[in-house]
């Protein structure tokens, strides 16, 4: 069997966007039956929540719409990671810029940002929810299931057929 693609999401924290969207991703690659084939995971450009779940505002949010990611614990990203991983997806244009500057310069393909693979190509970044309402998990994650949608479109025309 081929080595799996491996996806890592990524925002300031990995406290709030990026678990949402790894909770998002995985179940839309579950429901498609291609867990084997398809990996993922998050972490943040800093060390604030390493170790922690997500916002109990994002698990509330999720669990509503059917994706668990209470067992998820914060990261932060590391070098390796770019080796490790086929796509490091930001969330927003600041956390680009980090991801940038701390990637080796052979693995910069590999990083874009999420909302490149929603069909709404208006919306660049998903926003950070955290000093804001309810409202504002729900916007989250209507771009990151658009998005996530999207990449697995992507990975199944490129990468996996």
């Amino acid at each position: 069997m081929a080595r799996p693609i491996k996806i890592l999401f990524v925002c300031m924290g990995n406290l709030c966007r990026s678990p949402m969207a790894e909770g998002v991703f995985k179940h839309h690659v579950a429901r498609a039956g291609l867990q084997d084939l398809i990996v993922s995971d998050s972490a943040g450009t800093h060390d604030y929540h390493v170790g922690d779940p997500p916002d109990p505002r994002a698990q509330r949010a999720s669990e509503r719409r059917g994706y668990d990611i209470s067992g998820l614990r914060g990261r932060q990203v590391s070098r390796r990671d770019f080796g490790e991983f086929d796509y490091v997806l930001a969330m927003d244009e600041m956390n680009l810029r980090l991801l940038a500057r701390l990637c080796p310069p052979e693995h910069a393909h590999k990083v874009k940002l999420l909302m490149e693979f929603a069909t709404d190509l208006t919306v660049r970044e998903v926003p950070d929810p955290f000093y804001g309402g309810t409202q504002g998990f729900e916007r989250v994650l209507d771009l990151v299931e658009q998005a996530a949608q999207g990449l697995l479109r992507h990975l199944l025309n490129e990468r996996v057929t």
